[in-house]
């Protein structure tokens, strides 16, 4: 038992320092470790199989919505990248640039992209010549570079992975409705699939992308309350088609600009669900995500070893048709070993089996988020187990969304806000004038920003229809959510 306990102590409590407490689940979990390339990380086996678990199913939605897959290139000449000067400004900190080719330097710097709307915009340019060549809807899967000072595994990181979209269209309203269209995609598929309450929403003009017209966010709770934006969907307007010349001839044989968008997320995400639903002893992954939803553990002595673990295989044989099931049958560990094991892993589901459940014909369940055991024949196990990973996904996103709701505070005074900030935790949701500069002074003096103007049902911004601004005291415009972030 002391090996076991060991195992567990070597997490940093969640109650006493989160930042460590997400670090060492980072790592113990073996999802991701860091290398001797400062900011950068590895993807370990577990963490990249839970990325692509994400990835695939976001993918097929993307595809569903009538996009398709491409690659482009990683580089960016650096006079594309300047071609747009709010774009080249907003990324200019944090550009890495490659200078030689081998020995001989370059006649023009490269950039390794930190987004790639400057050498998809180029290329674009020759593929639309007229109307019959809209709307292109394409999206990569890729990585980016991004020279950040602070970083954090998955949070933040020099090089990431993520989705990017890039779509063209005819008109500013296909835009607008694109640019939307994907914001919920996101926001139906953060709810879904990573059981993760998000707040859609507009950015402020300060918050916005460099170089869009409008954007859009999805934005989540963590644990500690910080909120984190957890995808992102930009209307980019014809701002990027001026610059790079996109141009088709329309119906009416007039030559116009595109419209475009740009919307992505990336593998923040993993660091957004151990955030969201991790505990003292380490992951809790949504079983829809989750790279093994039930890992079989038979409880053995030497008399009983090869009848127990024959039983298991069968079992692993027979679940491994309608879940994604791991048979652990080392006999180097013990029990107690494996159970905290794959606590830390954050595996939905454990299922136990010894002598007693085999002659009991059953077997033991117990899950991940709730630790709850329950007793179940091994005649029922087929039907049993997939209503229990859908509970088990259905529950953890209604414990998220509880805990969003009461740690999300409604003031109108500045005073209380700056004691809310302080004292507390999670959102606040205050009326505000949509004065940048004011938002800018909020900013300074408690270091929350506004995460979003939330958007109705019907994607139209919430205005404020009575009441001042929570610093200012002038009419408030909006009622917005702040919040200090990620």
């Amino acid at each position: 038992m002391g090996n076991e306990k060991q195992f567990v102590q070597e997490i940093t409590p969640k109650s006493q320092d989160f930042s460590e407490w997400y670090v060492d689940v980072v790592r113990k979990a073996e999802l991701a470790d860091y290398t001797t390339i400062k900011g950068c990380m590895v993807i370990k086996p577990y963490g990249y199989a839970l990325w692509e678990n994400i990835r695939d199913a976001l993918d097929k939605r993307i595809k569903a919505t009538g996009h398709q897959n491409a690659y482009f290139p990683l580089f960016v000449p650096e006079s594309l990248l300047k071609k747009e000067a709010a774009h080249v400004e907003g990324f200019a900190p944090e550009v890495a640039w490659v200078t030689h080719g081998g020995n001989d330097p370059l006649e023009e710097r490269l950039a390794i992209r930190p987004t790639s709307e400057a050498i998809i915009c180029s290329i674009y340019a020759k593929w639309v010549q007229s109307y019959r060549d809209l709307p292109i809807l394409i999206n990569q899967w890729a990585n980016v570079v991004r020279w950040e000072k602070v970083t954090r595994l998955f949070l933040r990181t020099t090089e990431f992975l993520w989705q990017e979209g890039h779509t063209c269209h005819r008109t500013m309203e296909e835009a607008q409705e694109e640019t939307l269209k994907m914001l919920r995609v996101y926001q139906e598929f953060a709810e879904t699939e990573l059981a993760m309450p998000v707040i859609p929403g507009q950015k402020t003009e300060n918050e916005k992308f460099p170089g869009a017209l409008y954007t859009y966010t999805i934005e989540a709770m963590m644990g500690d309350g910080k909120a984190l934006q957890a995808g992102t969907s930009h209307n980019l307007g014809q701002h990027f088609s001026k610059m790079f010349d996109i141009m088709f001839e329309d119906e009416d044989q007039v030559r116009k600009y595109v419209w475009q968008t740009s919307w992505g997320v990336s593998t923040r995400l993993v660091g957004g669900v151990i955030m969201t639903h991790g505990d003292e002893h380490g992951l809790i992954l949504p079983p829809r995500i989750a790279p093994t939803q039930v890992v079989i553990i038979p409880i053995f002595q030497a008399a009983t070893k090869e009848s127990v673990v024959q039983k298991a295989r069968e079992l692993s044989e027979q679940l491994s048709k309608i879940c994604r099931v791991h048979l652990d049958a080392r006999d180097q560990y013990t029990p107690g070993w494996k159970f905290n094991e794959y606590e830390l892993k954050g595996v939905p589901v454990r299922l136990e089996i010894g002598p007693k459940d085999i002659q009991k014909n059953q077997c033991v369940l117990v899950r991940r988020d709730t630790r709850e055991k329950t007793f179940c024949p091994l005649t029922e196990i087929e039907t049993r187990l997939p209503a229990l990973l859908s509970q088990i996904q259905k529950d953890m996103l209604e414990r998220a969304r509880q805990f969003r709701d009461e740690n999300t505070r409604e003031t109108t005074s500045y005073e209380e806000f700056k004691r809310i900030i302080e004292e507390k935790r999670g959102f606040i949701f205050a009326p505000w004038c949509g004065n940048g500069e004011c938002e800018l002074k909020i900013k300074e003096d408690t270091k929350a920003t506004i995460r979003c103007l939330p958007l109705t049902d019907d994607n139209r911004v919430i205005e404020a229809r009575e009441g001042v601004c929570v610093r200012c005291g002038a009419p408030a415009r909006f009622n917005v959510y702040f919040a200090r972030a990620y």
